[in-house]
C-alpha cells in the first residue's frame, strides 16, 4: 500500500513541477500555453478516474502518468525553456496543442471520414472472412482449393496492394475501403477454416445426428463457435485497419487522418504533423476502449 501511495505522491509532485516549468521564462517565443494546460488537465481527471474506478491498478495508472509527465517535462525544458531542439523538427508542446484549439473542425472532419471508411472495411471485411471461412472449411472440397491460396495470401499486407487498388477504382473512398477489406478478409477467412478443423468432433456428430441442413450447421453451430474467437480478435483487427486506412489516405485522399499528416508533412509544417500523429494515436485508444467494451459485452465469459 505505500508504494501505491508514494507512486499516487510522486506523480502528482510532477504534475506540480511540469506546471511549474511551463510559466517560466524560456528562450523560445512560443502561443499561448492554455491548450497545453487544458490538456494536461484532461489527462489528470482521467487519471484521477482510473485511481478511483479501478483501485488495484492504481501503481500502473500512476506509472504511465509520472512517464508522460517526466516526457512533457524533458521536452518543455529542452525546446521551449533552453531552446536547444531544432526549431523546425521538434515543436514547442504549446504550439503543437495550440494546433488542436485552431484546426479542431478540420481534425474532427478527417476523423469522422476516417471512420466512416473504416468501419465499412472493417464489417464487410469480418463478414465475408468469416461467412466464407466458414463454408470452405465445412467443405472439404472448397477447402482443398481455397486453404492454399488464403495460406499465400493471408500474411502479404494490403497496403502491397494499395498502388495498384488506387489506380483501378473509380474513387478514392472505394479503394481504400477495398485496401481495408483485404486486410481484414484473408487473415479472417484463414481463421474461420482454422477454426472449423479445431471444433470437437463430437459438437459435429451430435448436430448431424440431429439431421441438421448445411445452412444450419453453418449459422446454428460453427458460426457460434467460432464467434468468440473472432470477437477475441477485434483489437489486433482494428489495429491494423487504422494502419492501412492511414497508409491508404497518405497516397491520394483530400480528407482523412493520413491525409491531414502527409499534407502538412509535404509544407514542412511537423508541428501540425505531430498533433496528427497524437490525433491517430487518441483514436487507436478510443477504438481499443470501445472493442473492450463489446467484448465485455459480446463474450462475458473472458476476463478482460
Amino acid at each position: 500500500m505505500k508504494k501505491i501511495n508514494f507512486s499516487v505522491l510522486f506523480s502528482h509532485l510532477l504534475l506540480a513541477v511540469l506546471v511549474t516549468v511551463i510559466f517560466l521564462p524560456g528562450e523560445k517565443k512560443t502561443e499561448s500555453p492554455g491548450s497545453f494546460l487544458a490538456a494536461i488537465a484532461l489527462m489528470e481527471l482521467y487519471y484521477i478516474y482510473r485511481l478511483v474506478r479501478f483501485p488495484l491498478k492504481r501503481e500502473s495508472a500512476s506509472g504511465i502518468i509520472s512517464l508522460l509527465w517526466i516526457l512533457f517535462l524533458i521536452w518543455e525544458i529542452a525546446v521551449t525553456k533552453l531552446n536547444a531542439c531544432h526549431p523546425v523538427l521538434v515543436p514547442a508542446l504549446e504550439n503543437i496543442f495550440h494546433v488542436f484549439r485552431m484546426d479542431w473542425k478540420e481534425m474532427l472532419w478527417g476523423v469522422l471520414n476516417s471512420m466512416e471508411l473504416l468501419f465499412a472495411g472493417v464489417l464487410i471485411g469480418l463478414l465475408l472472412g468469416t461467412l466464407l471461412g466458414l463454408i470452405c472449411g465445412w467443405n472439404q472440397r472448397l477447402k482443398e482449393m481455397f486453404y492454399p491460396i488464403a495460406n499465400v495470401l493471408a500474411p502479404i499486407p494490403s497496403i502491397v496492394f494499395a498502388p495498384y487498388v488506387i489506380a483501378i477504382m473509380p474513387t478514392f473512398r472505394s479503394a481504400s475501403v477495398v485496401v481495408i477489406l483485404l486486410g481484414i478478409f484473408w487473415p479472417a477467412f484463414l481463421k474461420s477454416i482454422l477454426s472449423v478443423e479445431s471444433i470437437d468432433k463430437n459438437i459435429i456428430d451430435l448436430a448431424r445426428t440431429l439431421g441438421l441442413s448445411d445452412a444450419a450447421m453453418l449459422f446454428q453451430v460453427l458460426l457460434p463457435y467460432s464467434w468468440p474467437g473472432t470477437v477475441k480478435g477485434l483489437k489486433v483487427t482494428f489495429t491494423t485497419a487504422v494502419m492501412m486506412l492511414t497508409f491508404a489516405e497518405m497516397m491520394g485522399s483530400t480528407v482523412g487522418m493520413g491525409y491531414y499528416i502527409v499534407n502538412y508533412n509535404t509544407y514542412g509544417n511537423y508541428t501540425k504533423v505531430i498533433a496528427g500523429i497524437m490525433v491517430v494515436a487518441l483514436v487507436v485508444t478510443a477504438l481499443s476502449a470501445c472493442v473492450t467494451f463489446v467484448q465485455k459485452k459480446a463474450i462475458k465469459w473472458q476476463n478482460y
